[in-house]
């Protein structure tokens, strides 16, 4: 049976010629620790519960499936949702207008806008319509700057995410060198900043990557813990993960599913086959960071709810 926490307590102990296998950093137990302490953060709030409207441009995108989640998980925990899908042509007047309509509703909380958009609905400057509060999931400017300063507001959530599963088991993070993978605003710059940051504690030493870096094995060579989200399959394998290393796979492709023709399947950068019993443990695509990535997003919800009441946000 798999320990629970995985990290410097158990196997940092054992010798890497005697580890046969490599652990699975399921997402699973921490989804369900901040379901219910999202639970119990809504019924607080009584008869007013927290209000999220996702905006997006329709069911048939490839975020049908993360709108589903975040409808099924805020019922369930209590918060309402909403959508708002953006009319076929839709201009980027047109949406910045929407989203200034949302920044000043007082039965709104929270705002998500499905990216990546059109080119011609440019992202960066919708969003930034937004509040930094209501910019639940933290790529506004405002609050990747004050990632950068080192006094984060809302961050977002799939870093957190790989955060919170990187701390559940333990992971050798502190004054460590970690590797990261990708350089988006919404994974791989939070946390590399987050790690790097003196107010986390963290005082890791990063080595930011991507698809495009030479040579990736020897950027990686001396990473105890490698955070993945460059979006390619079979990216990281024995040829440039150390030996012993952890894997974060954040990274999130479809691929054909070869036990059911015609179907896709859902697949990380981590080629977990080949880092079978080299890796001490990699997260799995999905059920991995995945799993934990809604309910950050929640809770980045009630936090902007919070801070609208003026409480204190921890």
């Amino acid at each position: 049976m798999t320990p629970p926490y995985l990290g410097r307590g158990l196997l940092s102990t054992v010798p890497n010629s005697s580890r046969a296998m490599t652990a699975r950093l399921e997402g699973a137990p921490i989804a369900r620790r901040i379901s219910e302490e999202l639970r119990r953060s809504v019924g607080a709030f009584g008869e007013a519960p927290p209000t999220l409207v996702s905006v997006h441009q329709g069911a048939a995108t490839p975020f049908a499936f993360y709108l589903r989640q975040q409808a099924r998980l805020s019922a369930e925990v209590g918060i309402r949702f909403q959508e708002r899908t953006l009319a076929p042509g839709a201009t980027a007047p047109e949406l910045r207008r929407l989203l200034r309509e949302l920044d000043a509703s007082r039965e709104v909380d929270a705002v998500l806008v499905e990216h990546p958009l059109p080119a011609d609905l440019d992202f960066r400057r919708a969003v930034d319509e937004l509040g930094p509060w209501k910019d639940v999931d933290g790529v506004g400017t405002t609050n990747l700057g004050r990632l950068v300063a080192g006094t984060p507001g809302q961050v977002p959530a799939v870093a957190r995410a790989a955060r919170a599963l990187a701390t559940h088991f333990e992971l050798p993070l502190t004054r460590e060198h970690v590797g990261i993978v990708g350089r988006s605003e919404s994974v791989g710059l939070p946390l590399a900043l987050g790690l790097l940051g003196r107010a986390a504690g963290v005082h890791a030493t990063v080595t930011v990557t991507h698809r495009q870096t030479p040579a990736l094995g020897r950027a990686l060579a001396d990473c105890r813990v490698i955070f993945s989200c460059a979006g390619q399959p079979g990216l990281l394998n024995r040829s440039n993960v150390p030996r012993g290393a952890f894997v974060v796979d954040v990274g999130l492709s479809s691929r054909p599913d070869p036990q059911r023709p015609g179907r896709m399947r859902a697949v990380g950068d981590a080629d977990s086959a080949d880092l079978e019993g080299w890796a001490d443990g990699v997260s799995p695509v999905p059920g991995g960071v995945g799993a934990v990535t809604v309910p950050m997003l929640l809770s980045n919800v009630v936090a902007a709810r919070r801070h609208r009441l003026g409480e204190a946000i921890g």
